[in-house]
């Protein structure tokens, strides 16, 4: 996790304790929801993060980004199993920024594992496959 200096600090905890203050009013405000979710993983507050991304794709199920920030927050917090899970939707909706997910430092509980690289050729060979065939 990237160290901030006390402005950068004092910044970052205003974003939250305005974003928090917006979703009290309502709950469901995207455009709140998803800065805050951001904002907490740069505090280092991944199960806040966690939170909230869980609650971004129950409102936005079938959003690709949504799912791939949830397996983002999976992976920061040590729940590889569902990070894996939520990474495969994102990719199944839609998601294809490969070279970003292999530089993204959140996921890096995810490359670490073997079945990344897996996951990974397979989609490749799904896709390569479509084009062969249709």
């Amino acid at each position: 996790m990237k160290k901030y200096n006390k402005k950068e600090n004092f910044s970052l905890s205003f974003e939250i304790e305005f974003f928090e203050k917006l979703l009290k009013d309502n709950p469901e405000f995207i455009d709140a929801l998803i800065p805050l979710a951001e904002a907490y993983t740069k505090a280092g507050e991944y199960e806040k993060g966690l939170d909230i991304d869980k609650r971004l794709s129950k409102i936005l199920p079938d959003d690709p980004v949504v799912r791939y920030n949830l397996a983002c927050s999976y992976s920061l917090v040590g729940r590889i199993d569902e990070a894996f899970e939520a990474l495969h939707a994102a990719i199944g909706m839609g998601y294809n920024d490969f070279r970003h997910m292999d530089a993204d430092p959140d996921l890096s509980g995810v490359r670490n594992d073997q079945r990344y690289q897996k996951m990974i050729s397979d989609f490749a060979e799904k896709k390569r496959s479509k084009k062969w065939n249709g």
